[in-house]
């Protein structure tokens, strides 16, 4: 079913239901989301999440997700699109008033390519990454861009390696921040080789760089597994958060689908104030259009505090 036909069939089932009040709701534009149906909080999807429902046209995809009440985009892959495509995103988004989220900076692709070493043709790969985001920003109208600073570098002490990702990721800023972009730091838990993996370290990192364009990226599905005690951490290091991705633990699908209390904690973010994007980085807990439909009532649900 494609993105129109999806929202006819949503809008037909409205109107069995509700009788005429759901045939005038049914009548409003089948476009744009109305601003009742838009979440509290700028959820993003990204490309492939509602292909069943709106086709593989990448533009169609945006548009759907607008349909649904989203409100943000991200897409990890931005950097590898060609320039042209980049371009009739960035349009789309503006046109649709959408906030584009992150994209990751392309840093050679190999975890090898630590900064935690602080070898040179590391830290030259990713300073170019750098000045290449901030042409990928331009056209797309993005604020925050992923940066993972790669593996652990077992032969050094840990505080060299601190030492090494600090000024590389100085150098970093020294090119973001004049264009007002800011690179997001992912602590992850895919695997005990990566040199990032919790927020407190991550909070120190950002402190130790001292600068508006480095910043942390809570991914709430990889903290749950490396940290739990959520709210607390999250509280933590509030003042150096600046993007936050989602996913159930475990399977990384959609809330509600694991043991993470997505309602209380969307809720906590929300009073806290936070007005940014919530990355919607996971798949969905079943496949086809039916998946596509139980992704967004997950979010109706967790949303309505």
């Amino acid at each position: 079913m494609k993105r129109r036909n999806f929202i006819k069939t949503t809008a037909a089932s409205g109107v069995a239901i509700t009788g005429l009040s759901g045939l005038a709701s049914a009548a409003v534009s089948q476009s744009v989301a109305t601003e009742s149906a838009k979440f509290q909080l700028k959820y993003a999807p990204h490309f492939g999440m509602f292909r069943n429902s709106s086709g593989n046209d990448l533009i169609d995809q945006i548009k759907f997700m607008a349909d649904q009440g989203f409100t943000a985009f991200e897409d990890n892959g931005m950097m590898g699109r060609d320039v042209q495509t980049q371009e009739k995103i960035g349009e789309t988004l503006e046109r649709l008033n959408m906030t584009m989220g992150v994209f990751v900076v392309d840093k050679g692709g190999n975890m090898a390519n630590t900064l935690a070493a602080g070898k040179q043709e590391y830290i030259d790969i990713f300073l170019d990454g750098c000045k290449r985001a901030v042409d990928v920003a331009k056209r797309v109208n993005a604020k925050w861009m992923t940066v993972v600073p790669g593996g652990f570098e077992r032969r050094l002490p840990i505080g060299i390696q601190d030492a090494n990702v600090i000024e590389a990721l100085r150098r970093g800023a020294e090119i973001l921040e004049p264009h007002g972009l800011t690179m997001v730091l992912e602590p992850l838990s895919d695997s005990p080789d990566l040199y990032l993996q919790t927020s407190t370290q991550t909070y120190m990192i950002c402190k130790a760089v001292n600068s508006p364009a480095c910043k942390i990226l809570y991914d709430v599905y990889h903290m749950q597994k490396t940290e739990g005690n959520l709210i607390t951490n999250i509280e933590r290091t509030w003042d150096e958060i600046a993007y936050f991705q989602i996913g159930d633990n475990p399977g990384r699908k959609e809330p509600t689908t694991g043991e993470i209390n997505y309602k209380n904690v969307f809720k906590f973010i929300h009073d806290k104030g936070y007005t940014g994007v919530m990355g919607m980085e996971h798949g969905n807990s079943m496949p086809g259009e039916e998946g596509e439909k139980k992704l967004i009532a997950a979010y109706r649900e967790v949303d309505s505090f």
